[in-house]
């Protein structure tokens, strides 16, 4: 349905969007990854018309490279939500109907129909000022899905929320989207929400789409060093030429193991442990285990090989 070909941006001499290709399917969920100042904003901010550049951005085979950012089927949600503070829920969410020339009584359906898919039913008379974080990242999210965008455009949506409201976002988003059968790119630097979000994962660093797949192929096979730093891949040993990475859950804790190490840290991670390691030459590695060790336990472990990546 959306397909960007060869999009440039740049700021100065500085290529912040550097000739990302790439297609979206009708429906589909496209989890973009990478850290601050990689581009990911700029991508979207470029799709949706708001940022010049080279290249192409079309829909269903419309060269839309140079149309008005209001003349493109693409709904854009911001972070910091953007609602306007003067104005209801229930006025909010219907500001784009009503730019859009929609008659009051469909107008007024199609808020209703929004406010409930959204978990918010009820609330259109409610002051902007009156509601939590969560509750108005469900209007903005409401409000950009009214005027039934053939694409959402999702500028890291979760990431002003606390824990409980950002994970429980997490698991509504994609029934939301699937919902409305809309399609949507969605920037995250944070993996966990990538992963649950994205039908597929686009990792992003320097401005260029450096791997895209299923968010499963890409953490065991991030196909470059770079794409495994950024999808959090630490333990990075050289190899003659080439860069060995031990994944986080390649460690087992064996007595016969080859390898050794003294237990440095560990932190509990909800449902498992992230352990470091000193090893006898001074580096540091870490690994994700259920039963850890203790602090300061000197441990003998091997390394799955399934879960080696190698880089030459």
């Amino acid at each position: 349905m959306l397909r960007v070909d060869a999009l440039t941006v740049r700021f100065g001499g500085v290529r912040a969007v550097d000739n990302v290709s790439f297609e979206l399917a009708e429906g589909e969920r496209l989890a973009v990854l990478g850290s601050s100042g990689c581009g990911k904003s700029t991508l979207l901010r470029a799709i949706a018309g708001l940022e010049a550049g080279d290249g192409t951005v079309s829909v269903d085979g419309t060269d839309l490279t140079h149309a008005a950012p209001d003349h493109r089927p693409i709904g854009l949600m911001f972070q910091d939500h953007a609602l306007f503070p003067h104005r209801t829920v229930e006025q909010n969410v219907a500001f784009g109907l009503r730019m859009a020339g929609e008659a009051d009584r469909a107008r007024t359906r199609r808020v209703r129909e929004m406010l409930a898919l959204v978990g918010l039913e009820g609330f259109g008379g409610r002051q902007i000022a009156t509601l939590s974080g969560g509750e108005a990242q469900r209007v903005a999210l409401a409000r950009a899905l009214a005027p039934a965008p053939k694409i959402l455009l999702l500028d890291e949506p979760l990431g002003s929320l606390d824990r409980h409201r950002r994970e429980r976002l997490i698991d509504e988003l994609p029934d939301v989207l699937q919902e409305t059968g809309t399609g949507a790119i969605h920037v995250t630097h944070d993996h966990d929400e990538a992963f649950a979000i994205g039908d597929r994962l686009a990792v992003m660093h320097a401005g260029k789409l450096l791997r895209v797949g299923p968010p499963s192929d890409v953490w065991a096979a991030p196909a470059s060093i770079t794409v495994a730093r950024v999808l959090g891949h630490t333990n990075e040993i050289v190899d003659g030429s080439a860069t060995v990475v031990w994944r986080a859950d390649a460690m087992i804790v064996d007595p016969t193991g080859s390898h050794e190490a003294t237990v440095d840290r560990v932190q509990f991670r909800g449902t498992s442990y992230t352990v470091r390691l000193r090893t006898p030459d001074g580096r540091m590695l870490r690994f994700l285990l259920d039963d850890p060790p203790a602090v300061g336990d000197d441990v003998r472990f091997r390394i799955d090989p399934a879960r080696v990546l190698r880089f030459d």
